[in-house]
Order: C-alpha cells, then structure tokens, then sequence
C-alpha cells in the first residue's frame, strides 16, 4: 500500500453536515482582518477549509465602491457562512439575516447576539430570542454561545443546527478554557458542536479536535500570525491531527509507567 492510499486509509471520515450544507474539512475560516483580500484569498486556500464565514455588517456589498471581499471568495469552491457579528440585540441580529439570505442566496447563518463591546461574549437571552425567530423562518442557524451546557441544550431544542461554544473570547489567543464544559455539552445534544474563537495557535485546534468536537471555527489566529499563510497551514495539519487521534483513540492515563516492550514473556524463554 503506497504512502497516498494509506493517507486516504486512515484520514478517511464523514462529512461535516450542517443542515442543507455538506462539508468535507471540519476546518472553518473567517475572512476579516487579512492584510489583503489576496492574502485572504490565499490563506483560505491553503488552510483547505470549504467554508468560509462573512461577517455581513462589516462587508461592502456594493461594487460599484470599490472592490468586495465577494469578490475574493471562489463560491464554486466555498460554502458562504454569514455571520451576525457586530450585532448586540436579537432584533438587529435577525435583520441581518434577513439581509444576507437575501443579498447571498443562503439559508446558512451564524447568529450571533453580543452582549457589550468590550468582553464580546454572546447575550445569552438574546441569542435564544433570535435562535427561535431565526429558525421559524427556515434559516439553518449554527450559534455562537458561551460553554455552558444547559443554554447549548436549549439552543439544539430550538432547531439550531449547530452549537458554537466559544473556547475563549473571541481574538484572545487563549485556547479552550473549560473542556469539560465542552465535553458535557457534547453528551447532552445530538447536533454538532464545533468550537468557535478563542484559538491562538495549532495546539489549540488540534486540543479542541481531539475533544471530539465536529469542527473549529477560527479567524484571527491566521489572519493575526505573523505569517498568516504559514499558520493557516498549520491550522489545516492540526485540525486532521485531532480529528485522526479523536477517532483512533487515545491511551488510557495512568500514574505509573507501562513498558511498551513488556520482559514476561522474554523471562519465560529464557528459563524454558
């Protein structure tokens, strides 16, 4: 078996769905905060996602402006995943929903309702109170919310198709703080969890991963590295790692050292 076809072998693995979308990487990337729309382009490139998230609010819909970030987005290539940030109360957020499913052509939408302009966390009332109305019109919502279990499993009764437990603050850089909470809220809904903002580096993708959740979504930790190209590659590496090491599954810990070449049966040969 040559080195490809044991690649494919032991990478092999379902599709992400999420609602009406299909997805074959489990890596989601924004598109802010790039140097460039060509430097956007290329990192998206590399980092081999398939779905790329707009924040609709903060995007120049009107060529005749001046170039879009539309314009830059292949969406042959790429699922387009409208978000609602920037919104800070659930009637603005479903506005722009609205908007984008209009103006995009796609049922897909990341709600997000924030609660202050300084922490960015999600507003937790809010975000339900869009989450219903959201999903009675027909919208696939995948929703950015904090770890906490409980308001994740309200968010899945309500017909999100996603839940979005942030890791940290959004651009902090910090990782997963809580796991656990991540690991709960995984056994209490049957809709995907897919762990959103917070991640500074590849470690903390390939963590998250290995958690078993169904995917991470990241923005600034490419578009904010040094060599944003480099690290979206990085990103891409270790999002397959901890899919691969979540489905193969881990040793069990212990305390005390396990030898990996075991003596028994070397001493019963010896003495027969």
């Amino acid at each position: 078996m040559d080195t490809g076809t044991l690649e494919r072998t032991y990478e092999s693995d379902g599709p992400l769905v999420l609602g009406r979308t299909t997805l074959r990487s489990r890596l989601l990337v924004g598109t802010g905060k790039y140097a460039s729309f060509e430097q956007m382009r290329e990192a998206l490139e590399v980092s081999g996602t398939d779905c790329v998230t707009v924040a609709v609010r903060r995007v120049n819909l009107d060529r005749s402006q001046g170039p879009s970030l539309l314009d830059f987005i292949d969406r042959s290539r790429y699922a387009i995943l409208p978000n609602t940030a920037g919104c800070f109360d659930a009637p603005t957020a479903i506005r722009t929903a609205e908007l984008a499913r209009e103006l995009l052509g796609t049922e897909l939408v990341k709600l997000e309702v924030l609660g202050d302009p300084k922490t960015l966390l999600p507003d937790p009332l809010g975000t339900v109170e869009a989450t219903r109305e959201l999903v009675r019109q027909g919208f696939d919502v995948m929703v950015y919310c904090s770890d906490d279990p409980r308001l994740g499993v309200h968010l899945a009764e309500l017909g999100a198709k996603s839940v979005m437990p942030a890791g940290s603050p959004i651009g902090s850089g910090q990782g997963v703080l809580n796991p656990n909470a991540i690991r709960i809220l995984m056994e209490l809904v049957q809709v995907p969890v897919i762990v959103d903002a917070g991640v500074g580096t590849a470690s903390d993708v390939s963590a998250a991963m290995e958690l078993g959740v169904a995917g991470v979504l990241l923005n600034t930790a490419i578009a904010g590295a040094r060599e944003p190209l480099r690290m979206a590659s990085a990103m891409r590496d270790a999002c397959r790692a901890g899919r691969n090491a979540f489905l193969a599954g881990r040793i069990e810990r212990k305390l005390y050292a396990n030898a990996s070449s075991p003596l028994d049966g070397v001493i019963s040969a010896r003495r027969s």
